[in-house]
Order: C-alpha cells, then structure tokens, then sequence
C-alpha cells in the first residue's frame, strides 16, 4: 500500500515537473514575436495545448499512459487556478471548464490526426491562428517547430520529467 501511495506521488510529482515545463516553452516570447501568435489568453491556451499534444504524445509512445493521465489533470488543475485567477466564481466554473476540456481535447484529436507537414500547418492555422489565411507562413513555421520538437522530445528522458523541445522557432 505505502508502496503505491509512494509511486502516485512521484508519478504526480514528475508530472508537476513536465507541466512546467511545457508551459515554460508555450509561453516563450519567440511565439508571440516571430511566430505572430497572439498574446491572449486562447493564444495561450492554443500552445500549451499543442506543447500538451506533444507530450502526451510522447507518453503515448513509450506506454506511459498513466504519466499521460497525470500530466493532464496537472494541466486541467492549471486551467482552474488560471479561471480563477481571472475573477471566475464557482457557479460557472463547470460550463468554463468543460468548454475549456471540448477544446484541449479537440484540438489533440485535430494535431493527433494530422499526419504530415501540410495537415499540421493546416490544423494549426485553425486553431492557432482562427483560420486567418495570412497567417499560413506562420503556420508552416509553428508545424516545422513541432516536428523538431517531436524529434527533440524523443530523445531526452521523459519519465523523469525532463522536457526538451529543442531550440526555439528563428
């Protein structure tokens, strides 16, 4: 028993660590200044869903379905503190965060079914950027970022709740 007590703990702990560290990125100046990513709270919200995706992703592949479990309701704590930071009371407080849950999860599914450079970019540019067609380069950019991101999560040691993302968008 105290061993399983011990174990969701670090489990908790190290998912703590992840979520810090991917908002840390998301909320890099680099996006908002090179990437023209708007600095509003969806703005916000859009990339550390998409820095979530890239995570829970890699979770996914190395079969650690309950980090992945932890790393979200770490998130989806940040997304309550955050709705109450802004002034949020408890009576709405279940619409606003099942609104906020319909478009976290929607936007996994959209970056999950993206396959390739194109869809990215195009799934990107709908959410990231509410589909401003003027913003494609920068869609482009964000999906190429991504993809290295991808590739840089892949080699550093994410059950340990070390995070690299590789370098950040030029």
């Amino acid at each position: 028993m105290l061993k399983l007590m011990a174990r969701s703990r670090e489990r908790r702990q190290t998912a703590a660590r992840l979520v810090a560290a991917l908002i840390a990125r998301a909320r890099a100046p680099a996006f908002f200044t090179k990437l023209d990513v708007a600095d509003t709270i969806d703005g916000r919200f859009d990339l550390v869903a998409l820095h979530a995706f890239l995570v829970l992703e890699r979770l996914e592949m190395i079969g650690r379905r309950d980090l992945s479990q932890a790393l979200t309701d770490a998130v989806f704590a940040g997304f309550d503190e955050a709705l109450r930071d802004q002034g949020a009371g408890d009576i709405g407080m279940g619409r606003r965060m099942k609104k906020m849950a319909d478009a976290f999860y929607g936007r996994l599914q959209a970056y999950r079914i993206a396959t390739n450079h194109e869809a990215l970019a195009a799934s990107i540019l709908r959410n990231v950027y509410r589909g401003q067609k003027e913003k494609g380069g920068s869609a482009h950019a964000l999906a190429h970022y991504a993809e290295g991101a991808r590739s840089a999560l892949a080699s550093c040691d994410i059950q340990a709740g070390d995070l690299d993302f590789g370098p950040l968008p030029a």
